[in-house]
């Protein structure tokens, strides 16, 4: 049973949220009754707020309230006027830089040192990488049959990835904003779970050449296969075999080795979040984020409309002005991109985050923020760059999961931590998932797809370091290749939606 009915996260906040289910008229408090009925994690009114004052949660202003709401009153979507964003201009930086971080349990994981230096990888994959979205049937078909005749041959493999799209022709290929998809696909070509083993399937008459995508040292018969180059589909398929096999014998023989957690790079992500996941999932993937970057490693956070409405507490973090200046300006890109849309940040919010108690996008981003934890900011990433420090870094993409996460792989993250109230089976292929949820209502309907359950932090009967640091040792374990992910075990892997904000053609 849970220790407490309500949760108030800041003593400033004149709302809290039902930890469970309330029926109008329960006794909530000692001088609080409730006057409707109240849905699990939605919120009550601590005290009367009149028509037009601030709603606050986080110790923020969530809204205004469009009619008066007496105490004890159930407060959903519909009853707030969404606040003005706060403005990126001359943020105010380095005033609240952490230093007494939590002390990690270890300091090291066993993985995979790669042959150019960089990140290490958590995982022994052959990653086949395509020009353009028309050679992913013939490719399927290659990776099917590699799969069952060659990958038994090569124990210390982990799996073959084709790394399929729906970029490379039909697009502006020269547009200033088709830098974004090509720097995508450029870095997961050079992936850290791809030991360095670069293979490519090609077309031949593609806008996305070979040249654009590849490094010219790596442009040769033995990394590409042009299909308009092959005799017929047969040819196709054994050329695409051959190549794999030759990359599958030198990655048979990576072993892993003990190294430092400076070598390992993880991503935070959240998706299908509840008014729990700020309370709960989020802030212990920020204490584990903590112990990680305080042992050297390097870990990303993202989402910009997840941000958005707190960007000034991520600014309060970076080290310095140039870092600071870049948060501002990844900030106005996708301002004015949104605009060009004709749509703001509240537009994000979907009907599950609703449901689960989220009245609007700064409710939202002030939960997101959580799983960043408390440590400086050293850089601030656009969209799908690899990074050039260590330690944690805000890297600026779309909110959307199957986005957001593509993006990461290509700034160079091995494995990924996702938090989540109402649930996602996503996963990723080329890079192992851990999924954390926020209530234990979740984990008891998934039990064979939630990996940790931040649940017992919401009701009261574990704290935020102790759910913290059984996540960090899940992800050691699971960088280590002691312990599988559940979206691993299953090969739950969604496929890969490469952000493309060019124009298509």
């Amino acid at each position: 049973m849970p220790k407490r009915l309500l949760v108030k996260v800041n003593e400033a906040d004149n709302v809290a949220i039902a930890v469970q289910e309330i029926k109008a008229g329960t006794q909530v408090a000692e001088d609080l009754v409730a006057n409707q009925d109240i849905p699990q994690a939605h919120k009550i009114a601590l005290e009367k707020i009149p028509k037009g004052k601030p709603v606050i949660r986080y110790g923020v202003i969530l809204g205004y309230a469009m009619n008066d709401i007496e105490k004890g009153d159930w407060i959903n979507e519909f009853m707030l006027e969404l606040p003005t964003p706060p403005s990126v201009d001359d943020m105010e930086y380095g005033t609240k830089i952490v230093k007494d971080l939590p002390t990690p349990p270890v300091t090291t994981f066993e993985g995979y040192r790669n042959p150019n230096g960089g990140y290490a990888g958590t995982r022994n994959i052959l990653g086949i990488s395509t020009t353009v979205q028309c050679v992913t049937g013939v490719l399927n078909v290659a990776v099917k049959r590699m799969k069952e005749e060659l990958l038994p041959k090569y124990p210390n493999v982990d799996d073959i990835v084709p790394i399929n799209h729906a970029y490379g022709c039909g697009v502006a290929i020269n547009a200033p904003e088709a830098k974004v998809p090509i720097r995508a696909l450029r870095n997961l070509v050079k992936h850290p779970n791809f030991g360095g083993q670069v293979m490519v399937v090609a077309l031949g008459c593609e806008k996305l050449t070979v040249e654009m995508l590849l490094d010219e040292a790596d442009i040769s018969p033995e990394n590409v296969v042009v299909l308009q180059e092959q005799k017929g589909f047969d040819a196709m398929v054994k050329a695409i075999m051959d190549m794999g096999e030759k990359k599958l014998q030198i990655l048979n023989r990576r072993k892993r080795k003990t190294l430092p957690l400076s070598d390992l790079c993880i991503g935070m992500q959240c998706g299908g979040s509840d008014a729990f996941s700020g309370v709960s999932a989020n802030p212990s993937a920020g204490y584990a984020a903590d112990m990680l970057v305080n042992a050297g490693a390097t870990v990303m956070f993202s989402e910009v409309t997840e941000v958005r409405d707190g960007v000034h507490y991520i600014a309060e973090r970076c080290v310095d002005k140039a870092t600071c200046d870049k948060l501002a300006a990844e900030m106005k890109w996708y301002d004015n991109y949104l605009k060009n849309g004709e749509v703001d940040r509240s537009a994000n919010p979907t009907p599950g985050n609703k449901k689960g108690g989220l009245c609007n996008i700064v409710e939202k981003a002030m939960g997101s923020i959580a799983k960043s934890g408390t440590s400086p900011i050293v850089e601030v990433l656009s969209p799908a760059e690899r990074p050039s420090k260590k330690g944690l870094i805000y890297a600026a993409t779309p909110a959307s999961d199957i986005v957001c996460g593509p993006c990461q792989l290509a700034s160079g993250i091995t494995l990924q931590v996702f938090m989540t109230g109402r649930g996602t089976p996503y996963g990723l292929a080329a890079a192992p998932v851990i999924k954390v949820c926020s209530r234990n209502e979740m984990k008891e309907m998934w039990q064979d797809l939630i990996d940790v359950n931040a649940g017992p932090v919401a009701t009261g009967e574990a704290t935020i370091a102790e759910i913290g640091t059984e996540l960090f040792n899940k992800i050691i374990a699971v960088a280590s290749g002691k312990d599988r992910s559940f979206a691993e075990k299953y090969k739950l892997y969604n496929d890969l939606c490469i952000f493309n904000p060019a124009p298509i053609t």
